[in-house]
């Protein structure tokens, strides 16, 4: 397949039907009142979890008034059709129905899969950034959970998202290349990724984790699309590039295995169960399929 040809199609961690409204953040009189108003809507967020409402292969996000809702630090995510939606973070019922996005992120609607993607994201920065890493005081929130600020220098901090390159290595004759982390268990592997370094283009990471990874030059880097991966703060950049060679050679500390597929071998693997690739919520499953020309037909539970 020529990879100019197309896009990477449905990134579902990319979906979302909401307006953030970042200049509504400033406003602490719209803040209060939207919060009071008896039409807005709030997800409560429990360490990535949320309620959800499952409908056989689709689910929905359970969404409470403010009335309804637990007490908890709360973020505004967004307008829609003249309704605020924030989320709140509290504990979840013992007993309540929830899943975690790697779960529910393919079942939701795009509205849905928006809020829920946001609502993890600022979850997880708060939880890691309650301290002025200038002073050391615990800082405040403002700005609908977009900014903590130190009281004592004034510095201002704002969510943080890191970086990294997705890439799907094509050999010479078209084959793709999948890897094993030392930490995953045998038959699951997945195209190659890892984190932009200061001071380094996206181009010039992708070169540097294939060559430090399995030995590989590579060329021709095409960029195709992005991801959030809030797990806990990644951005997935993903792209195509072009092996200069075949031949492997494995860092033990990164890589446990790593191998060439064709199409039908591929195929072949996946259809035997010996081989799991990522699952359809993931980055890295869109850039096999693209490269494979179709749907993969799989039961994967995994992926990034």
């Amino acid at each position: 397949m020529d990879i100019t040809e197309g896009l990477l199609g449905p990134l579902l961690l990319s979906r979302s039907t909401i307006d953030r409204s970042a200049q509504l953040r400033h406003d602490p009189d719209w803040l209060d009142r939207v919060w009071h108003d008896p039409s807005t809507r709030v997800l409560v967020i429990s360490d990535g979890q949320t309620l959800v409402k499952r409908s056989g292969d689709d689910a929905d996000l359970v969404l409470l008034t403010p009335a309804e809702a637990p007490e908890g630090q709360r973020h505004l995510l967004g307008v829609a059709d003249g309704v605020a939606y924030f989320s709140v973070s509290a504990k979840l019922p013992d007993d309540a129905d929830s899943a975690g996005l790697r779960e529910a992120g393919s079942l939701l609607g795009d509205r849905d899969a928006g809020l829920f993607v946001y609502a993890v994201a600022l979850e997880a920065w708060h939880a890691t950034h309650r301290f002025c890493p200038q002073c050391g005081a615990e800082t405040t929130v403002t700005q609908g959970g977009h900014v903590r600020v130190c009281p004592n220098d004034g510095s201002q901090h704002f969510p943080r998202v890191d970086p990294a390159v997705i890439m799907l290595i094509r050999d010479p004759d078209d084959r793709v290349l999948l890897a094993r982390g030392p930490q995953w268990p045998e038959g699951r592997m997945s195209v190659l990724a890892g984190f932009v370094e200061p001071g380094e283009s996206l181009e010039a990471a992708l070169a540097r984790e294939v060559f430090e990874e399995v030995g590989v030059r590579v060329a021709d880097p095409r960029y195709l699309g992005s991801q959030p991966w809030p797990f806990p703060r990644s951005l997935m950049l993903g792209f195509f590039a072009r092996a200069l060679s075949s031949d492997l050679t494995l860092d033990p500390k990164e890589i446990a295995e790593a191998r060439w597929f064709t199409r039908e071998e591929l195929r072949v693997a996946v259809a035997k169960g010996e081989l799991r690739v990522p699952p359809p919520v993931s980055i890295a499953r869109r850039l096999i399929e693209t490269w494979y020309g179709s749907a993969i037909d799989d039961e994967g539970n995994w992926g990034r």
